[in-house]
C-alpha cells in the first residue's frame, strides 16, 4: 500500500483533508533508530507521481544548478525545481505545503518546520556512473533565511536497483566506527532523518550500473527558526571511513581555520577578492 496515498496521482497535491495525526504512528520508531533518528518508508508516494519526475528529469547536464567532481563528491549534479516542467514543479511545491509538512512534523516530532522556497541544494539529484558522495554531515545554516537545517528527505527514483550497482545510502555513527545501515536506493523508497552535525551519511560506494544508468533521487530539506549567534555555521563536513581510501577534505578544513583565526575585516576583503577574480575568468 502507498504510504502517502492522500497525494493526488495527477497533480501531486496532498489532500487538505488528510488525517492531522498521520505520521505519528512512526514517531517512536523514528526517535529510537540507530545511529540517529531516521526512518525508511517503502512505497512512499503514488508511483505515478514519481513517473512524472522521471519523465521530466533533465537529460542534459547543462541545466544542472550545481555540479561536483572532486574526491569527496564525484560526478554529482543537482537540478533546482524552478527549471523543471510545470508537471514536476507543482509536485515540489506540494512538498512545501502545509499538509505534507505536518506529516513530516508528526514523524520527526520537530514542530514548526519551514520549507525552503529556494530549494538550496535540494531538488532532483543525479550521480553518474563511477560517481559517489562521501560520508558527511550536512551544512546547518540557511543563510538567506537565517534558519537552522533540521530534516532531510530522500526519495529514490531507481527502478530494479540492485546492491551490486552501488550508491547505497550509508548511515554511520558519530565517531565513524561503524556503518549502522546500508540502504539500497530503490524506486519509491523514502528515507527521512534528522540533520545535525552528528548525522553522518553518504553514498560512498561507486555507481556501477551494468547499463551505465545513473543514480537519481529527490532531495528535500526542512528548517526551523532556531538559528542564533550561539550556533556555529558549518558547511558540509566530510568524514573518512576507517580502512578505506577516503580522503580528508583539506579545502574545507583550511577555509574553516582561516575563518576562525583571521580578523573579520581581512576575511571580508578576501571574499571580495575571490569574487572579483572569479568574475575575470
Amino acid at each position: 500500500m502507498v504510504y502517502l496515498h492522500e497525494m493526488d496521482e495527477k497533480f501531486g497535491h496532498v489532500s487538505s483533508n488528510i488525517d492531522r495525526e498521520k505520521g505519528s504512528e512512526l514517531h517512536e520508531s523514528y526517535q529510537q533508530a540507530d545511529p540517529f533518528p531516521h526512518i525508511v518508508i517503502e512505497n512512499f508516494l503514488p508511483p505515478n507521481v514519481l513517473e512524472v519526475c522521471l519523465k521530466d528529469f533533465p537529460a542534459s547536464s547543462e541545466e544542472a544548478e550545481q555540479k561536483f567532481d572532486r574526491r569527496q563528491e564525484r560526478l554529482k549534479e543537482s537540478f533546482n525545481p524552478d527549471i523543471l516542467p510545470p508537471s514536476t514543479r507543482q509536485i515540489f511545491y506540494s512538498f512545501n505545503s502545509r499538509p505534507f509538512i505536518r506529516v513530516i512534523e508528526n514523524i520527526t516530532g520537530i514542530k514548526g518546520l519551514i520549507p525552503d522556497p529556494y530549494f538550496a541544494g535540494a531538488g532532483l539529484h543525479r550521480i553518474h556512473q563511477g560517481g559517489h558522495l562521501s560520508v558527511h554531515a550536512d551544512f546547518n545554516h540557511h543563510k538567506p533565511m537565517n534558519l537552522e537545517r533540521r530534516v532531510n528527505i530522500l526519495i529514490y527514483l531507481n527502478k530494479d536497483w540492485q546492491p551490486e550497482y552501488g550508491g547505497q545510502l550509508e548511515l554511520w555513527d558519530q565517531d565513524m566506527t561503524r556503518c549502522a545501515h546500508s540502504i539500497v536506493p530503490s524506486f519509491n523508497r523514502c528515507v527521512i532523518f534528522n540533520t545535525t552535525q552528528e548525522s553522518m551519511h553518504g553514498n560512498p560506494q561507486l555507481i556501477n550500473h551494468p547499463q551505465g544508468i545513473p543514480r537519481r533521487s529527490i532531495a528535500l530539506y526542512y528548517y526551523t527558526s532556531t538559528w542564533d549567534e550561539t550556533k556555529r555555521d558549518a558547511t558540509t563536513q566530510f568524514r573518512v571511513r576507517p580502512g578505506t581510501n577516503d580522503r580528508v577534505d583539506w579545502r574545507t578544513k583550511v577555509n574553516e581555520m582561516a575563518l576562525e583565526l583571521a580578523p573579520p575585516l581581512v576575511m571580508r576583503n578576501f571574499r571580495r577578492l575571490k569574487k572579483h577574480l572569479a568574475g575575470t575568468h
